[in-house]
């Protein structure tokens, strides 16, 4: 292997490890909120700031609110263990480029590819996660702040930003992550 070559792979390796740490980070720090989510009991009834009886939420919103909870952290879980996979393959290749460095090169270009591939998947389970506990999130003003469709205005005011700033981060992330994937 050339030192030309050698010095890319490298960059190529590091960036996409530290691409990949900043999945599995952003990962916990959203699976956590999950689990604070989950500790939220929707049905107690002290726990409500709608004072209006017609905005009262009804049962579909605590069984959504639980639902968009579990599939948010299964997308986050399936991310993480994606992304921690795909660094432990890059460690191993690594480890046995020392050894067999001629079998490493031919499976580093077939890697690549599912690398990137496998950097996609990531990223999109961490995408449908983060939509999924955004729509936990409104639900959860729905449950204390009164229905939309009621026309509440405390929760619009709080929904509204919340599907104008997620989906833009959203974005930014799927740029990032599709420049990682070009890389």
């Amino acid at each position: 292997m050339s030192s030309s070559s050698s010095s890319s792979s490298s960059s190529f390796t590091s960036l996409h490890i530290t691409a990949l740490d900043a999945i599995v980070n952003v990962n916990s720090l959203f699976t956590l909120a999950v689990f604070i989510g989950l500790s939220f009991n929707p049905n107690d009834p002290s726990n409500n700031l709608n004072t209006n009886p017609s905005c009262a939420p009804t049962t579909a919103l605590a069984e959504n609110l639980v639902a968009f909870h579990v599939y948010s952290f299964s997308s986050f879980l399936f991310s993480s263990l994606i992304a921690l996979a795909l660094k432990q393959a890059i460690r191993l290749s690594r480890t046995h480029s020392f050894h067999y460095p001629h079998a490493v090169e031919f499976l580093a270009q077939i890697n690549r590819t599912i690398l990137r591939v496998g950097m996609l998947v990531s990223g999109f389970g961490s995408v449908f996660g983060c939509g999924f506990l955004m729509l936990a999130l409104v639900n959860v003003v729905q449950i204390k702040l009164g229905t939309l469709a009621c026309g509440s205005s405390y929760a619009y005011a709080a929904v509204v930003p919340l599907l104008i700033l997620v989906p833009i981060a959203l974005l930014i992330y799927l740029s990032l992550v599709f420049y990682a994937f070009t890389r």
